[in-house]
């Protein structure tokens, strides 16, 4: 039997996925995985038996490492800004 991870070190992977989730170019992805980052967190925080901790924990790292891959291959192939993205304005230079 495992042991259960740390809190330290669950809230260190917590920060990992966030950032990574934050690295999709793409709006509908980046999104997807915010919320499903959140969900299975607050998942892992109510349970309480130990060994279902470690379980979900270990199966979190494995899908960060996923999340990274896919977070490089759509930077590479991300499409256009959406409507609903926060559009970042552009300052008009002056040539006066």
């Amino acid at each position: 039997m495992s042991n259960p991870p740390s809190a330290k070190s669950i809230l260190q992977l917590y920060a990992s996925m966030l950032r990574t989730s934050k690295s999709f170019s793409s709006y509908n992805f980046r999104e997807y995985f915010l919320r499903r980052t959140k969900s299975t967190f607050k998942e892992m925080q109510n349970e309480k038996d130990p060994a279902r901790v470690a379980a979900l924990y270990n199966e979190s790292v494995k899908e960060l490492t996923a999340l990274k891959r896919g977070a490089i291959v759509n930077q590479l192939y991300g499409g256009w800004t959406l409507a609903v993205e926060k559009q970042k304005l552009q300052r008009e230079s002056s040539n006066n």
